[in-house]
């Protein structure tokens, strides 16, 4: 791949459902904040959702302006289709979860940049195929790893590596819905989505990785529903990581995405249902913190845009992270299923 490049990167999205019309509005927001991309084409088997009137649902309120011109925008029932259409450059795959890897591995092969949607796969070996496929290819392939780029997060993570306030003692994680109210059919079955312990719980066990590095084993308790894991490192690591993550609450219980870390000398405080989301306590003392007003959805995206305008091979989620995250979380299905400590071994 050459070192930077002129004109808009040409755009296809695979899947119109929720997450579909997300990546669509991330790149009308991108392009109007000077990432060069055009939407070339769509694919998804709805012959409704081709007519560009889409309307989306989801836990997180993502913007609006989702709709496309199917006079401007190719509209395809088949992903065979897209893939074979030669302006596109860089395919988002936003299908159903078991579609993922084929996909990705597809798009790929026909020459595509990928951002395939979280999770890859269900099972890790999976994952794996499609690292192999993104290792045998000269594009970048990214997995959806969103709350790494989620403003929040990453000022958490800047803290963290810079040791702003000490060292952490402990961080605890909470990401809790009710049943996903959209693709129900899909949503209810444990086969395709890996439960909540894969599709919900697998941003914070992300995260954890990413900023604390692989622990050294894992205790889960409750159910791929709804589960508490406890990461345990070495002396060289926190003394207490917790993660909650389930979407079995009552319908009508609003969605809950939160983190409270305690460092040596202050303690970080975010709430996604809260104004300001992001407090710091220190000396005595409260202080909100000011965040970019940007979801974690655009960030990955604009990322991905950036890489491929300038010729950059390194990104800040790979596909070998989401190899590692796949195994971490059948480190914790497996502690669900013995109810006990499980060592966890990196991929690395």
């Amino acid at each position: 791949m050459s070192a930077g490049r002129s004109g808009p990167i040409g755009v296809g999205v695979i899947g119109l459902g929720f997450m579909g019309q997300t990546h669509l509005r991330c790149y009308h927001a991108a392009r109007a904040a000077g990432y060069a991309n055009r939407l070339v084409a769509v694919c998804d088997s709805s012959a409704e959702r081709r007519t560009g009137q889409v309307e989306a649902t989801g836990n997180i309120a993502t913007g609006e302006g989702a709709a496309f011109d199917p006079g401007l925008v190719r509209a395809y029932a088949e992903p065979a289709e897209i893939l074979a259409d030669p302006e596109v450059e860089l395919v988002s795959i936003c299908t159903p979860t078991d579609f993922h890897a084929d996909l990705a591995i597809a798009a790929l092969e026909a020459g595509k940049h990928v951002l395939v949607e979280k999770p890859v796969a269900v099972r890790s070996a999976d994952v794996q195929h499609v690292a192999d496929a993104a290792r045998a290819s000269d594009r970048l392939c990214m997995p959806g790893m969103c709350i790494r780029f989620w403003p929040a997060w990453e000022w958490l993570r800047e803290q963290v590596v810079a040791g702003t306030f000490g060292k952490v003692r402990s961080a605890t994680f909470h990401r809790l819905a009710s049943p996903p109210g959209w693709s129900s059919q899909f949503y209810t079955d444990d086969s395709r989505t890996g439960g909540a312990l894969v599709d919900l719980h697998i941003h914070d066990a992300d995260f954890v990785r990413w900023v604390f590095g692989d622990p050294k084993s894992v205790v889960s308790a409750g159910s791929p529903g709804h589960l508490t894991t406890i990461y345990r490192y070495g002396s060289d690591g926190p003394g207490h990581v917790v993660a909650e993550g389930g979407w079995d609450h009552t319908p009508g219980f609003e969605f809950r995405m939160r983190y409270v870390v305690l460092f040596e000398r202050a303690t970080a405080d975010f709430d996604l249902g809260r104004n300001p989301q992001l407090l710091i306590a220190r000396d005595g003392e409260r202080e909100a913190v000011e965040l970019d007003s940007i979801t974690g959805y655009d960030g990955e995206i604009r990322h991905l845009l950036h890489a491929i305008a300038t010729g950059q091979r390194e990104l800040n989620a790979t596909i070998d992270d989401a190899v590692a995250v796949a195994r971490l979380l059948e480190a914790e299905r497996e502690s669900l299923q013995v109810g006990r400590k499980v060592e966890f071994k990196s991929p690395g």
